[in-house]
């Protein structure tokens, strides 16, 4: 495992990390707590040391199965989580610094941590991002121990933006892959130059960039691949990164021809990511362990060549960019 520095936090944290979303079920499947368990016990035992949750996954089981076996472990684990998810209607005016905090203090009942590494905004309205007094809180919260850093987790790379401009911002977490390369462009040579970390979501763009899925592929109607594909439930950027899929098909079929030989798209996706220096960190999720054990083994992949760089950049542009680059 490779280790890189998480911003301004200056934690050493594995390249590859874990993202919870799935973890001890899959979407539109039950929790299973064993599953979870061994999952992450695995992930922490290849060197994994970053884990990403959220009080919403789950309805808080993922949250409360991250800390349980945090606290088992011996070896120093970074746990990030996040808040606001739970405020309804999801509105800037109802964000209020009351109950931010006590979605914090509920994170750390669940986690059974006495302190959360990293908090973060869960996606919030946009106009969140202009209000001191939210960012002010979470000074508060560091300065009494219960939080040791906060960073937000956004939608569109303005959100990411104005949130740097706050000084408490230590982390952001945001969508790119090779299907929403807009952060390549606009985001992280400024997340650098403020020492703000990167933390990376949907890096195979819901399963998209697996090459596994087909136009004869079906969903369950509890998985967000089913129902939110037009964003009926929350941001559709979060459901196969946003990209039509009778745009991703061609797209997905030129990039295995351009990594034909080279391992699976899969390991080459999150490979194609992690040759970004300004990248901390990229969060692949995994229900099962087959998917965690791909997961870290991309991270021994050997660099893309320039090349090859550029033809992804190339397919983006003929397939992808007209969709989605604008929007996020």
């Amino acid at each position: 495992m490779n280790y890189r520095t998480l911003g301004k936090t200056g934690w050493k944290i594995s390249e590859i990390g874990l993202g919870t979303w799935q973890v001890g079920g899959g979407w539109g499947s039950p929790f299973n707590l064993k599953v979870a368990e061994e999952i992450l016990h695995a992930a922490f035992d290849k060197g994994v040391n970053f884990v990403d949750t959220a009080d919403v996954y789950d309805a808080g089981l993922s949250e409360a199965a991250v800390g349980e076996v945090v606290r088992q472990r011996s070896e120093k684990i970074y746990v990030a989580t996040k808040c606001g998810r739970r405020i309804q209607p999801h509105i800037h005016e109802t964000y209020t610094i009351e109950k931010l905090r006590r979605h914090v203090e509920d994170s750390l009942r669940n986690t059974g941590l006495n302190r959360l590494d990293l908090i973060q905004l869960h996606c919030p309205p946009t106009p969140v991002y202009k209000r001191d007094e939210i960012f002010t809180l979470f000074e508060k919260l560091k300065s009494e121990g219960k939080i040791a850093a906060m960073g937000v987790s956004v939608e569109k790379v303005e959100e990411a933006k104005l949130a740097m401009e706050y000084e408490v911002v230590s982390s952001v977490q945001v969508i790119f892959n090779m299907f929403r390369q807009k952060p390549a462009e606009e985001l992280l040579s400024i997340a650098a130059a403020k020492n703000v970390g990167l933390i990376i979501r949907v890096p195979l763009a819901s399963g998209l960039l697996s090459g596994k899925i087909t136009e004869d592929t079906t969903f369950s109607k509890d998985d967000h691949r089913y129902f939110n594909r037009e964003g009926k439930a929350f941001d559709k950027g979060e459901t196969f990164a946003g990209v039509p899929l009778e745009k991703a098909f061609p797209a997905v079929e030129e990039l295995r021809e351009l990594f034909k030989g080279d391992g699976s798209l899969a390991a080459i996706a999150l490979r194609w990511i992690l040759m970004y220096q300004e990248v901390s960190v990229v969060i692949p999720g995994a229900s099962k362990l087959s998917q965690l054990e791909a997961n870290v083994e991309a991270g021994k992949l050997p660099d893309l060549t320039s090349s090859q760089m550029f033809e992804v950049k190339k397919i983006y542009d003929k397939y992808i960019r007209a969709e989605v680059h604008d929007l996020w």
